[in-house]
């Protein structure tokens, strides 16, 4: 794995300037998996949300490498007929056979843990030789910060408003890389912003296998989180030490922690940082902390026990 010092003499793939809001989680983390790319050529597809809309606006593009922009449900449909169309170039003797090009699909939550997860599903039991990579934000932000599957429980969201009804999500977040280890793919990674090193080593590895690999990125998104756009990076962080967001991989089938963290923080420390918990910290809602408390000690546990 190249050097920080290294890592940041490349080339990025993702110019600056867009228009991606202060603080955005998304583009460390694209930034992150293209730097990891190597010198293999890239070709990326992206699902419709924050990233393209922001990335893409007419005449202009961030993108330094072809670029496909997908409907919200299809990126990984799209960037695997690419895949397969290439090998078909290869066979019919019009590419070089030894030629490598890394082919990645990028999609936020709601477009991977929902709407997408049916055509992502497909492309992986097909075992097309691609990476697909979720900048997981944890709500449809950019639609208006409406709830995903992602959208961890008891956060406010404005389709999850907190009032005298309910307090926020009353349902738990699904668990998409477990969902994704589960196909039986080469390679797994479970990842976040904070941790650099390891974010792009799960990168390395996802685009050196041969066939399917998925990453999960923690990407806070200040907008929705009600987060300060300068502490991106250690919410992220605080997510990582809390629990909140364990970091692993799954390789070959083989479950592997790839950060130990010794003494977990309580999960106060990762929820006082956003405004989309803090109802969770006042006295009338003791109850409903304890359960979201309980949901991250037993995702941890869960975790502690696949990668034993």
């Amino acid at each position: 794995m190249p050097t920080l010092k290294e890592l940041t003499s490349y080339e990025d793939r993702l110019a600056g300037g867009h228009r991606l809001c202060a603080g955005c989680g998304a583009s460390i983390a694209v930034r992150q998996v293209l730097l990891a790319a190597g010198d293999n050529p890239v070709v990326a597809a992206c699902a419709t949300g924050c990233l393209e809309v922001s990335t893409t606006i007419y005449p202009y593009t961030s993108w330094k490498i072809p670029f496909i922009h997908n409907a919200f449900e299809n990126a990984a449909a799209t960037i695997s007929g690419v895949a397969a169309a290439f090998t078909g170039l290869k066979r019919a003797g019009k590419v070089d056979p030894d030629k490598k090009v890394n082919f990645v699909a990028f999609g936020g939550d709601g477009g991977t843990y929902d709407i997408g997860l049916q055509a992502l599903s497909g492309a992986l039991e097909r075992g097309h030789d691609m990476v697909y990579v979720c900048y997981d934000n944890g709500a449809y932000m950019n639609t208006g910060i409406q709830r995903s599957s992602a959208t961890p429980k008891g956060a406010w969201a404005t389709t999850t408003e907190v009032g005298p009804v309910h307090q926020g999500k009353q349902h738990h977040r699904k668990d998409l890389t477990s969902i994704i280890a589960a196909h039986g793919i080469p390679y797994v990674g479970q990842a976040s912003v904070s941790h650099w090193r390891d974010l792009t080593t799960k990168a390395e590895k996802a685009f050196a296998v041969k066939g399917p690999a998925f990453l999960n990125i923690l990407s806070p998104c200040p907008r929705g989180w009600r987060s300060e756009p300068d502490q991106t990076v250690e919410v992220a962080r605080l997510a990582v030490k809390t629990g909140f967001w364990p970091l692993f991989e799954v390789e070959g089938g083989i479950w592997h922690r790839t950060v130990a963290v010794r003494e977990l923080l309580p999960i106060e420390e990762f929820l006082k940082t956003q405004g989309r918990f803090s109802h969770l910290l006042k006295p009338e809602n003791a109850e409903l902390l304890a359960e979201v408390r309980a949901d991250v000690n037993a995702y941890w546990e869960y975790v502690s026990f696949m990668c034993r």
